[in-house]
């Protein structure tokens, strides 16, 4: 199996002013050619600390992927770096100076001393055309490891890639191997209890296949990795574990590959025709943000309310007087009827509502930070479900919108409300049909 190594530059990078996006898309697109990515780095700007990170590479590595430090600037010295590192002269090159000329001309600026010294570049290397931006790329080959260094502006750098790297690996390279992933999502579950509920599964893979856990705010994704020859069927051998995961957790699994929780209820409520509305206190307009991010879901989605205040809960929703102060905001009483509220308002079949303490302040001995109910009301009856999440004020807002759309796919694909797993579940409430509870 070919090896590679990510090398991304900048000092905003370690200062934590910029996110390194870079290293993660092209580990993932170097997977996808059968190119197993044994390290990832990031470095400052500074000469030394390239070289270091060069003169470390693994004993096993044939491709270098470094990305940053290519612009006009005099913070951007990868290209001099890298001319030192080889052992080369920086030489000037009339084709780049015509690409950025004509970049300028189109822009109708001109071009300075700092853009023309983008042209120059190290004697030995491959320049590599950017058709989106003024800094080439380059390509450089020493004792068999092959270097390619790429402008760090994601969009840029991704071109380069798929023009350049891409039909490289497959023409040089050609490895003969495959790395396939299969990503399943669950809700609620912690990883522990996740953990032994398949264990005896997670026992009895083959040893081409590993499991990965990757756990997040209310949420696990269990990644299973197949690594081998093109001639080993991996695909039908990670279909066949699949398949056998899906068995295991049933409708706790909610969804396959890379689609969000609210994605696949919104597929849900356009394919069965089915309209939503939301009611949120302590989420503060989260769940509908999440609804909302997802591409025609204008079809579904009628609106919400973010009754924050008691007063909108009160004039807006119809949520009683006299039951907010008895039972407080956050009850059973008061989600109800801002589920049924919402649903009334907007006129849907199905609503959701939120109440709870996200913290770090207001709770209480009796309703401590992280106590949250969650109301839904469908075509045939209103549920309240007491949770109890934790200390942490946006960990709880996002656990629970899952915990609310989790609710909503269980009712439309028409499982039991009442089987919820997650330890964080407390308590459930059901609406009679005399608006009382039981």
């Amino acid at each position: 199996m070919i090896s590679a190594e990510i090398i991304t530059i900048g000092d905003e990078l370690l200062i934590g002013q910029v996110i390194d996006t870079n290293s993660a898309w092209l580990a993932e697109k170097l997977n996808e050619l059968g190119i197993d990515v044994k390290q990832r780095r990031a470095v400052g700007d500074n000469r030394e600390m390239i070289f270091h990170a060069l003169d470390s590479l693994l004993p096993d590595t044939r491709l270098v992927i470094l990305t940053g430090g290519l612009g006009p600037t005099r913070d951007d010295i990868t290209k001099k770096t890298l001319a030192d590192y080889f052992g080369m002269e920086l030489t000037f090159h009339q084709e780049t100076l015509r690409h950025i000329t004509e970049i300028f001309n189109r822009l109708g600026r001109e071009v300075n001393e700092l853009n023309a010294s983008q042209a120059w570049l190290p004697s030995g290397c491959i320049p590599l055309k950017n058709w989106y931006g003024t800094a080439p790329g380059m390509q450089f080959e020493r004792n068999g490891i092959h270097y390619f260094s790429l402008p760090g502006v994601p969009y840029e750098m991704k071109a380069l890639f798929e023009t350049y790297i891409r039909p490289f690996v497959a023409e040089k390279l050609h490895p003969d191997t495959q790395i396939l992933h299969a990503v399943f999502h669950t809700q609620g579950i912690p990883e522990s209890i996740l953990a032994k509920r398949i264990e005896a599964w997670e026992m009895k893979l083959p040893p081409q296949i590993k499991l990965a856990y990757l756990p997040s705010a209310g949420a696990v994704r269990l990644r299973l990795t197949a690594r081998g020859s093109k001639s080993d069927h991996l695909e039908e051998l990670l279909k066949a574990e699949g398949m056998k995961l899906k068995q295991i957790l049933g409708v706790d699994l909610y969804a396959e590959g890379d689609e969000p929780l609210e994605k696949v209820v919104g597929q849900l409520l356009k394919s069965s025709g089915n309209t939503l509305a939301l009611a949120e206190s302590c989420t503060g307009g989260y769940i509908a943000h999440l609804i909302t991010s997802i591409p025609g879901s204008s079809a579904y989605f009628m609106g919400g309310v973010v009754s924050y205040d008691n007063v909108a809960k009160k004039v807006t929703l119809g949520v009683r007087h006299e039951d907010i102060v008895q039972y407080g905001a956050v009850s059973s009483q008061v989600v109800l009827q801002m589920a049924e509220g919402a649903k009334r308002v907007f006129k849907t079949d199905y609503a959701l509502s939120t109440s709870g303490i996200a913290g770090p302040d207001g709770g209480t001995d009796e309703k401590p930070v992280g106590t949250v109910w969650i109301g839904i009301s469908t075509p045939i009856e209103t549920r309240a479900y007491l949770y109890r999440f934790g200390n942490d004020r946006m960990r709880n807002i996002r656990k629970t919108a899952l915990a609310a759309l989790d609710l909503l796919r269980r009712a439309l694909i028409g499982t039991s409300l009442d089987d919820i797993k997650s330890p964080d579940l407390k308590e459930i409430v059901v609406q009679d049909t005399t608006h009382h509870n039981t």
